[in-house]
């Protein structure tokens, strides 16, 4: 053998086995059939109060699991562990910061995370990833420790129904905020989360979809193309808004989060939410921004639709 050949071979062989590991390591997918046959059969809409656990990060926040206690009404619990912008997999590996844990933390509501969900505790658990999604997903092995987390779930209960938290991203997204809430639930969110886990082992007790990405998008667009309903007049009212009035191109305000409240409780609850109130409080105790009496049937109204027509929910079609 040559001095020459045996640096070629050499790379040749790791070209190989980082194929193989590759082939072996990546995210499986199931086949179009076991994926509708996993969803296939609705779940029974619960009866009576649920008790909920929240994982995740700003986008679930403090007011919206409050906001969704008050329309589960008299005997809904929850719990949470938050941070900042935090990942699932930060969320479960010990040795990994969260940022503002003490911050977004300091409330009766907290439980740790590992211990709460694998307590058999919850009627559900409700897991999120951060954002950006494909971030998450490139850096933070974000199907895997969905898988994780959904399994510790499962593995507590057989009564324990099991969620993804579908969210948005920025609104001045360069890609357009609306071109990503339409293309995300199904090349993202289904395809690189919930999917692997399907393949995993997860088909028999699949990870259902809060679709509240979807829903602020037909709620946005409904109240732009009738020029504003009540008090919101478009996307932006939405939005939280800065000590200077500018708008945030991230978080909710609390008309947003009343939207994915309603959201949170069609998917949870099974059932619709029309007719629920409007005027609700924060997790504070202060009176929360009401949307108007249209601007609330209408959101009440296409939330029961978006989430009805969604197999991923588990809702009764």
């Amino acid at each position: 053998m040559s001095p020459r050949t045996l640096p070629i071979l050499i790379l040749a062989a790791l070209a190989l086995a980082g194929l193989a590991w590759w082939l072996w390591f990546k995210p499986r997918q199931p086949d179009a059939g076991a994926v509708a046959a996993a969803y296939a059969t609705p779940l029974p809409p619960r009866e009576g109060p649920l008790s909920v656990y929240h994982l995740g990060h700003s986008l679930v926040g403090r007011d919206m699991p409050a906001m969704l206690a008050q329309l589960g009404g008299a005997g809904h619990s929850y719990a949470l562990q938050l941070g900042w912008g935090t990942s699932l997999k930060e969320h479960w590996e010990p040795g990994l910061e969260i940022n503002g844990f003490e911050a977004e933390n300091d409330t009766p509501h907290f439980r740790p995370a590992r211990e709460a969900i694998g307590s058999g505790d919850y009627d559900a658990v409700v897991l999120t990833e951060m954002v950006e999604l494909r971030d998450a997903i490139k850096y933070h092995d974000s199907a895997r420790y969905l898988s994780k987390w959904a399994d510790l779930a499962r593995g507590g209960s057989d009564e324990t129904r099991v969620y993804l938290y579908e969210t948005w991203h920025r609104l001045d997204d360069p890609e357009g905020w609306l071109s990503r809430l339409d293309s995300d639930p199904e090349t993202l969110w289904k395809n690189k989360l919930l999917l692997p886990d399907l393949a995993a082992g997860g088909a028999t007790r699949p990870i259902r979809v809060i679709p509240a990405g979807q829903v602020i998008a037909a709620v946005v667009r409904a109240v732009e193309a009738a020029g504003g309903v009540d008090n919101i007049t478009g996307r932006d009212d939405l939005f939280a808004r800065d000590e200077a009035g500018g708008v945030d191109k991230i978080h909710l305000g609390d008309l947003g989060t009343y939207l994915v409240a309603l959201t949170h409780y069609a998917v949870l609850y099974g059932r619709s939410p029309e007719g629920l109130p409007r005027q609700l409080t924060r997790a504070d105790g202060s009176a929360a921004t009401a949307p108007g009496p249209e601007a609330a049937r209408l959101m009440q109204r296409i939330v029961w639709q978006t989430v009805a027509a969604n197999p991923m929910t588990g809702v009764r079609q």
